[in-house]
C-alpha cells in the first residue's frame, strides 16, 4: 500500500464536521413539520420560550455531566449576541412571521440569511468568498425561490409578515457571525448551552402566555414543542457549532440551503404532501448548490509531493493525473 493511498482515506477531522452539519440540516428541516403542530396551539413568543427552556434543560444537564465549566470571558460577547439574536429574536419573529405569510414566502425571505452570513463574514471576520461558494449559493438560492414559489398560497401574505421574516434572516445572520469568534475561545457545548440560556432569558416576558396556553394545548402540540427544544435546538445547534468552529461562516450558511429540499421530502413522507415537478426541481437545485459551495478544487500539489517530492505540481487535475 502506497503512502498516497493511505493519505487518501478521510480522517475523522475531515468527515466529522461534515456529518455534524448533516445532522443539523436534517433536524432543522424536521422542525418545520413540528412547528406546524405546535404553532397551532402556542403563540410565537410562548412557543419560542417553551422550545428554549426544553433545550436549555437538556444542554445544561449535558454541560453539568461533562463538567466543562463556564466559558472564558473573551467568549461571552459572542455568546450573548448570538443568544439574543439567533436563539431569541430569530425564533420569536420567525414564528410570528409564519402566521402572517404562507410557508413558501417565509422560506424565500428567510433564505436571504445565508447570503447575509457570507457577506458579513467577509466584512467582519475577514473570510474569503471563493467563486465556488458564490456560485453554489446562487444556485441554491434560485432553488429556494423555486420551492417557495411552488409552496406559496394565494392571498395569504402581508407586508408585516415579509418584514418579520426579513428581520428573522438578519437576526440569524448576525447570530452566526457573532458565534464564530466565540467558538475560538469556548467549546461548542459551552457556546450553545449559554447561548440558548441567553435566548430563554430574553423570552421570559412570554412566560405568562406559555403557562396559560400549555394548560389548554393538546398533548401533541406540547410534545412537538418539547421535540423542538431537544432535537432541532439542543442537539442541532450543538452539532452546528461543532461544524462552524471547523469551517467558515459562509460555507456553513450555504450548507443550510439543503433544508428546503429536506422539508419538501419530509412533507412528502410524513404529511402526504405530494410535491409538484417545480418543487422537486427547486429542491434539486438547492442540493446541487450546496454540493458546489462545499466542494474544493483538486490539489495537484499534494499528488506531486507524494510522487516526486516537488512543490511545483500542476493544479490542473487532468495534467496531475498524467504524471
Amino acid at each position: 500500500m502506497t503512502h498516497s493511498t493511505i493519505s487518501a482515506r478521510p480522517s475523522p477531522a475531515t468527515w466529522l464536521p461534515v456529518a455534524a452539519a448533516g445532522v443539523t440540516v436534517v433536524l432543522w428541516a424536521s422542525a418545520f413539520v413540528s412547528i406546524r403542530s405546535a404553532g397551532a396551539a402556542y403563540s410565537p413568543g410562548a412557543l419560542a420560550l417553551g422550545r428554549l427552556l426544553a433545550g436549555a434543560l437538556v444542554l445544561g444537564a449535558v454541560w453539568l455531566v461533562r463538567r466543562e465549566g463556564l466559558p472564558p470571558r473573551a467568549a461571552w460577547p459572542g455568546i450573548a449576541v448570538s443568544g439574543l439574536l439567533w436563539f431569541g429574536v430569530y425564533m420569536v419573529v420567525l414564528n410570528w412571521g409564519e402566521q402572517e405569510v404562507d410557508a413558501g414566502t417565509a422560506a424565500m425571505v428567510v433564505n436571504i440569511g445565508p447570503i447575509l452570513i457570507a457577506l458579513l463574514g467577509a466584512r467582519l471576520l475577514g473570510e474569503t468568498l471563493p467563486p465556488r461558494l458564490v456560485a453554489g449559493m446562487a444556485v441554491s438560492f434560485a432553488g429556494a425561490v423555486a420551492v417557495g414559489l411552488s409552496m406559496s398560497g394565494e392571498g395569504h401574505a402581508s407586508v408585516l409578515g415579509v418584514l418579520l421574516c426579513l428581520l428573522a434572516a438578519v437576526a440569524y445572520a448576525g447570530g452566526v457571525v457573532a458565534q464564530k469568534p466565540a467558538l475560538a475561545k469556548a467549546s461548542a457545548l459551552q457556546v450553545t448551552t449559554f447561548g440558548c440560556l441567553v435566548g430563554a432569558v430574553a423570552c421570559l416576558p412570554f412566560a405568562g402566555q406559555l403557562l396559560h396556553e400549555a394548560a389548554s394545548a393538546p398533548l401533541s402540540a406540547t410534545l412537538n414543542m418539547v421535540y423542538l427544544g431537544v432535537f432541532p435546538t439542543a442537539l442541532a445547534f450543538t452539532t452546528w457549532a461543532y461544524a462552524l468552529a471547523r469551517t467558515t461562516a459562509g460555507r456553513m450558511g450555504a450548507t443550510t440551503y439543503a433544508v428546503p429540499a429536506l422539508v419538501v421530502l419530509m412533507s412528502w413522507l410524513f404529511l402526504d404532501e405530494i410535491p409538484g415537478l417545480f418543487t422537486l426541481a427547486g429542491g434539486a437545485l438547492c442540493l446541487a448548490g450546496v454540493a458546489v459551495s462545499r466542494s474544493r478544487p483538486r490539489r495537484g500539489a499534494v499528488v506531486a509531493r507524494h510522487d516526486g517530492g516537488t512543490a511545483a505540481a500542476p493544479t490542473d487535475p487532468r495534467r496531475a493525473g498524467k504524471r
